[in-house]
């Protein structure tokens, strides 16, 4: 929907919504203050909130969000300089921020009453938290919010429209910045995201997380609701290669964020899991082929860089330099996707995805039973490959710390960079790839085979062209996996497992995420490879939480978090069907669900 601009004038702010923004004002500033005071008497629970004079812990959050709520609230009255934080001029991002920060400090006074054994033990500060929040949030709730009446909105914008507004605001015209400002924007963006990224990724215990996903995920929605995203995007497109370059140098400076090799691991095992996702991406997004064993093409990677990379454990006594191993990894990834591909790619649907789950199971015994006593003694059985050896290019020992400008960087911070690579090689050929005479031959084939095939395309062979390249982008990123775990087990390549990769949490992160586009996938694998392991508390619940997550997001946006557009308008077809008379110009007949 193209989103209309218009300019910036004062407003006009009526009685009742003046007393209900001052009030939203009061509590979100009272709600700030009570992050200075003490929420508990005893350090039993994680974080230290004892301390009167500065927050800690969960309290950070609630400061934060508090913090955005008041700019959001004195926005609404029109202070001057704050009107670039909401350029669609409703009140819908001011209630989201309101409700993060209630949902985050009474999340974080309950989990203080559960774990310590009752309210006995919050100390004043976290009554006045809790009450002055409530406050904040009912002040919100006041304020007006305009219902979203758009046909192209999803089910779940257009049912909490009365309550969260609508996400089409007009937005004000923007100032003209010059071109070093907007590039200056878009570095501050990323650099935030960054801490952001590296601030949630090192939360050293499962409340805080839990507490960063509610503040996070609120404060994105509102800033989506303000229009800020819109005016981000449009400038990232008018620098594509500034933005494309600021991306990767924040990415590449994570390592300089952490003190220690832990959360590095985790951002390389992320990167891992998110490259492999976005290969899977082509054979499910693009060619809509039902992949369940693809997590077999990682494997197939990963077992053939152990063989030739001089493991102690090898069958074969070879060592290749790494461009060697990686090209072989993949090369065997590739062989493997054409064998499995040519006999079963007639097939469709279900059958296919019978097929390749039977595969990838096929893959994980036989690498089990190749142990000189079920089969030949190639793979060592169960035991696997271990004792891999760090990489060494060009003299540079990645298994060895480095100093660079002051940094000391331990082995993964290396690992992690070059998976850094081997993602932008990824996306790259994605990129091309589904941009390209093939690509959109795959899209067809997606869409309607018949339809693809009566035209003209040979629906067989493109789509074995998409199942080899996806096993070959695979089996890349399994060489340097082999690297990075320094062992190889067949017990790592199961259809579900408890954390990823498999190729449960493979398809999920893609359908997350959003098939077909780059971002998605991406996003999609992070959050999944990230939630469990910050989520190991909560033990046998999590695959509850993570079931109950899905069902919601297929049930409200099927399309993903970040949507493909002709998908999005596929998924709510039904949605744009039904178009209320009003909203179409005069004259004009409106239809209806019934009619279509």
């Amino acid at each position: 929907m193209t989103t209309t601009e218009t300019h910036e004038t004062t407003p006009v702010i009526p009685l009742p919504e003046a007393g209900a923004r001052l009030t939203l004002a009061v509590g979100a500033a009272a709600t700030l203050a009570s992050t200075f005071l003490s929420w508990t008497y005893t350090t039993e629970f994680p974080g230290d909130l004892t301390v009167t004079g500065y927050p800690g812990g969960l309290q950070v959050l609630t400061l934060v969000g508090a913090a955005l709520t008041l700019l959001y609230a004195l926005a609404g009255f029109g202070v001057r300089g704050l009107g670039w934080l909401n350029p669609a001029g409703t009140n819908t991002a001011v209630l989201l921020m309101a409700l993060g920060t209630f949902a985050t400090t009474w999340y974080t006074v309950i989990a203080i009453a559960t774990e310590l054994g009752g309210i006995v033990n919050l100390d004043p500060g976290g009554f006045i938290a809790a009450a002055a929040s409530l406050i904040a949030l009912l002040a919100a709730l006041g304020l007006p919010l305009p219902r979203d009446t758009d046909p192209t909105s999803s089910r779940f914008a257009r049912a909490t429209a009365p309550i969260f507004g609508t996400a089409h605001g007009r937005l004000k015209k923007p100032k003209e910045l010059n071109s070093w400002a907007e590039i200056g924007i878009i570095i501050a963006v990323f650099a935030l995201g960054l801490f952001v990224s590296a601030y949630g990724i090192q939360t050293p215990y499962g409340e805080l997380f839990v507490g960063f996903l509610i503040i996070t995920g609120f404060a994105f929605g509102a800033i989506a609701r303000a229009g800020l995203t819109t005016r981000l995007s449009a400038l990232t497109a008018k620098h594509r290669q500034v933005t494309i370059g600021a991306a990767f140098a924040a990415a590449a400076a994570f390592p300089f964020t952490q003190d220690t090799d832990e959360f590095t691991l985790l951002a390389v095992s992320i990167l891992i899991f998110a490259t492999v996702a976005l290969g899977l991406n082509v054979v499910v997004g693009l060619a809509g082929l039902l992949d369940l064993g693809y997590v077999a093409f990682l494997g197939v990677g990963a077992y053939t860089a152990a063989l030739v990379s001089g493991s102690t454990a090898s069958a074969f006594d070879v060592k290749f330099p790494f461009w060697a191993a990686a090209l072989t990894g993949a090369a065997a990834s590739l062989i493997f996707g054409v064998l499995i591909g040519a006999p079963t790619l007639r097939l469709r649907g279900d059958y296919l995805a019978i097929v390749t789950l039977g595969f990838g199971e096929i893959f994980r015994i036989a690498m089990g039973n190749l142990d000189g006593t079920s089969g030949p003694n190639i793979t060592n059985g169960p035991n696997g490959i271990p004792n891999i050896p760090d990489l060494v290019i060009f003299g540079y020992d990645f298994g060895a710390e480095h100093t660079i400008a002051g940094f000391t960087l331990g082995s993964y911070a290396n690992y992690f960079w070059l998976m850094l690579f081997v993602t932008a090689i990824v996306v790259t050929v994605f990129a091309r790839a589904g941009n390209s005479r093939i690509g959109r031959a795959w899209v067809a084939i997606r869409e309607d085979e018949t339809a693809a095939t009566a035209m003209g395309i040979n629906g067989f062979r493109v789509k074995l062209i998409a199942f080899a390249l996806g096993a070959t982008l695979a089996g890349l990123a399994g060489t340097v996996q082999a690297h990075v775990q320094h062992t190889v087990v067949p017990e790592m390549y199961v259809f579900a497992g408890p954390v990823p990769p498999s190729s449960a949490f493979l398809l999920a992160a893609v359908i997350l995420g959003g098939m077909g586009t780059i971002t998605g996938p991406l996003v999609g694998a992070t959050l999944l490879y990230v939630i469990p392991t910050k989520l190991q508390f909560l033990n046998d619940y999590q695959l509850l939480f993570f079931g109950i997550a899905l069902v919601l997001l297929m049930r409200f946006r099927p399309e993903g978090i970040i949507a493909n557009k002709r998908q999005q308008l596929e998924y709510h077809e039904t949605d744009q069907l039904a178009v209320p008379d009003d909203t179409l110009p005069p004259g004009t007949v409106g239809v209806s669900k019934a009619g279509a």
